[in-house]
């Protein structure tokens, strides 16, 4: 039986009772001025999470140099690829592609998995056109490798053995049919011009991570079919490749039924490994082994909204560099596959992603409680780490930060957990007895979870003294697979009074004023939010942000990746219609009785537009207190610096009209239907 060291005395998590909570920090100076809660001046503004500020995604090791994307909203949400050279004494950072070119893949919308390098080039998805394009590396024009049309490509990866580019390909051709996945092999010898693109798997709905075994004779990858989401079964396949790289046989060698795999990965002595939740948790196992490689109530895996996820990798034939989640919060680990023993490595980090090792060194993406996420590099000869790109250009002192208090809370027969954030500004506090309002944070997806990394979202709304409870819950990752399950068929249902019992919870424990319960969410999270105040009279106000009004339009909208999704959390498309018109807040709007601002992108193809149009008219009509901020050229998620300040200001001024609380400054100036004696 391995020794697992790791769970020994878990490194980052704590019990935290009710009483224990705390409406503010305890160090308090005494010139702190007295101001209404929601009215503090903040130095953490909307500028602070734009202009300074990059969303880093997809670290990368190649030929020992680091790569990894950012996501530039002063750039209008610009995709960078970034190198940073790692030869030097001094890591030497820039960027791959002049502005305006952006890197990012459309494939089931979310994208990921959109570059690799290799033999001094670098291969990745244009986003202005999605074709795949190549370019050296010491210089010169990006050439395109794949024909114009509506294709979109993810999870890239090169064949050195046969000078080729296998990747997923997603076709949208035919607009009389479904789009097609496949796993292609694209020739790049140049001579082969006509015919570069070959079919090497298709027929299933879906298809990831593509990967070769280190001497190129097998293929392994994932597929799965509808209704599966990539974390409720995913079948994990491996093919027997000829001389040429075309298929010989393939046969499953994990997964189907109602078992997710995640993230198949050869070692460099050629074997084969991956995540499993066949034990109800995503554990770490080798092929050909029923038992993984220690059993723990810990999860080494996310749900795979993206490509070219990554949770762990190896720093040697025998040894894995990894992270998991044990409570909702994140921890790195080292496990040595020949004593099967592990131990966890000392990190002030409390939220890791993005996962990839070369042989010595690991790079990966972590944040803390008080630490902005950066792109860290982890030296596996003498176990040291060292930082090479922070997302935040501005240093802001930790003494704004309301750090995250996990919480845990019972709804009937099962508990639930979150985040519970109070509201915290170095130079202000409230009039003695003023509760502070709530804003209860539902995460997207639904499968998903919020962490307890530092959020500037988060902390823009702490400062200026609102209190945030941030639920993971029922469905939500973490917490193993009976936690992620018990949303099937009750989305809408329990997701709503979990968000409502944590709102509660914390009235009850004399932590947030039960007048001004707020709740705001994004997507999925932004129908938990109408849900919520559709079906519950909990909370008194509300803000979506691309969020879902009709079911029956999602199930009948939007695109392949999700278009059989909620068979599993509502029921079985168009069998169990009456269901979905019964959970649609728009058919209940009667229901809906409080101020609710929406925010939404023309663009986005996942929920589209026309859902907060319907909700935002019924309002109107009822009379209601509401607002619409719409955005040109956004999708589903706002990038661009304008669109980011917009929702953020637009938000804070809309609750400070609607319960009549003073702001510091001036906001945007959002027009509110139906507010009286207000514009």
């Amino acid at each position: 039986m391995p020794r697992h060291k790791i769970f020994s005395g878990p490194r980052y998590t704590r019990t935290i009772g009710a009483h224990s909570l705390s409406t503010e920090h305890q160090s308090r100076s005494d010139t702190q001025q007295q101001a209404p809660y929601g009215s503090w001046p903040s130095a953490i503004n909307a500028e602070l999470l734009t202009a300074g500020n990059v969303r880093l995604s997809e670290a990368r090791l190649f030929n020992g140099n680091a790569y990894w994307l950012e996501s530039r909203p002063a750039e209008k949400g610009r995709s960078v690829l970034v190198e940073c050279a790692l030869q030097g004494a001094t890591p030497v950072k820039r960027d791959l592609l002049p502005a305006p070119l952006s890197v990012r893949s459309k494939a089931h919308e979310y994208g990921g998995g959109v570059y690799t390098v290799a033999g001094g080039e670098v291969f990745f998805v244009l986003a202005a056109d999605q074709r795949i394009y190549r370019m050296p590396l010491d210089g010169g024009a990006p050439e395109p490798i794949t024909p114009e049309g509506a294709y979109h490509y993810a999870d890239l990866q090169v064949d050195p053995l046969r000078n080729r580019l296998i990747c997923v390909q997603e076709d949208e051709s035919d607009a009389d049919r479904e789009a097609v996945a496949r796993l292609i092999a694209i020739d790049l010898t140049p001579a082969q011009q006509d015919a570069r693109i070959t079919t090497l798997v298709e027929g299933a709905d879906f298809y990831s991570n593509p990967a070769l075994s280190p001497d190129g004779s097998q293929l392994s990858f994932l597929q799965w079919q509808h209704p599966n989401m990539p974390w409720d079964a995913t079948e994990l396949m491996l093919a027997d490749l000829d001389e040429h790289g075309s298929i010989k046989t393939t046969r499953r060698t994990a997964g189907g039924n109602d078992e997710s795999i995640f993230q198949p990965q050869w070692s460099p002595a050629g074997q084969l490994f991956y995540v499993s939740d066949r034990n109800n948790w995503w554990n770490l196992y080798h092929a050909g082994s029923e038992a993984p490689l220690w059993q723990a109530d810990a999860e080494f895996a996310t749900p795979q909204w993206v490509f070219g996820m990554s949770t762990y990798g190896f720093l040697s034939d025998d040894k894995i560099f990894c992270t998991f989640s044990q409570a909702g919060i994140w921890h790195l680990a080292l496990i040595d596959l020949n004593t099967g023993s592990a131990e966890t490595l000392a990190h002030p980090g409390c939220d890791f992603e993005s996962i990839r090792c070369d042989g010595k060194r690991a790079l990966f993406i972590a944040s803390g409680a008080t630490d902005f996420p950066c792109v860290s590099l982890f030296d596996g000869e003498d176990n040291t780490f060292s930082v090479l790109a922070s997302s935040s250009a501005t240093p802001v002192d930790p003494h704004w930060f309301s750090a995250a208090q996990p919480v845990s809370f019972q709804v009937g027969e099962r508990e639930v957990h979150g985040f519970y954030y109070p509201p915290h500004n170095p130079g202000f506090k409230a009039p003695e007895g003023e509760k502070p309002p709530l804003i209860v944070f539902g995460h997207g997806g639904p499968t998903g979870a919020t962490s307890a990394g530092l959020n500037l979202k988060v902390q823009y709304w702490t400062s200026r003294g609102f209190a945030i409870l941030d639920v993971n819950y029922s469905g939500s990752t973490g917490y193993g697979r009976a936690y992620r399950d018990r949303l099937k068929d009750n989305w809408g249902v329990i997701d709503v009074e979990d968000v409502c019992a944590g709102a509660e919870y914390l009235v009850a424990q004399g932590l947030a004023d039960p007048a001004r319960l707020l709740i705001k969410g994004g997507s999925a999270g932004g129908y938990t939010v109408l849900a919520a105040l559709t079906f519950h009279s909990t909370f008194s106000a509300g803000a979506s942000h691309y969020g879902i009004g009709d079911l029956t339009t999602l199930a009948r909208d939007t695109h392949k990746f999700e278009s059989r999704y909620l068979d599993k959390l509502v029921g079985p498309w168009p069998q169990a219609e009456p269901v979905y018109r019964e959970r649609s807040p728009i058919n209940h709007i009667e229901q809906l009785n409080c101020p609710v601002i929406f925010f939404q992108g023309m663009e986005d193809k996942v929920v589209p537009p026309n859902q907060a149009e319907a909700m935002v008219n019924a309002l109107q009509e009822r009379g209601l207190p509401v607002a619409y901020i719409t955005f040109a050229e956004e999708g589903h998620g706002f990038r661009s610096a304008d669109s980011i300040k917009m929702a953020l200001e637009g938000e804070l001024e809309f609750y400070s009209r609607v319960f009549n609380f003073p702001l510091p400054e001036a906001g945007p100036g959002i027009k509110i239907h139906n507010l009286e004696g207000k514009p």
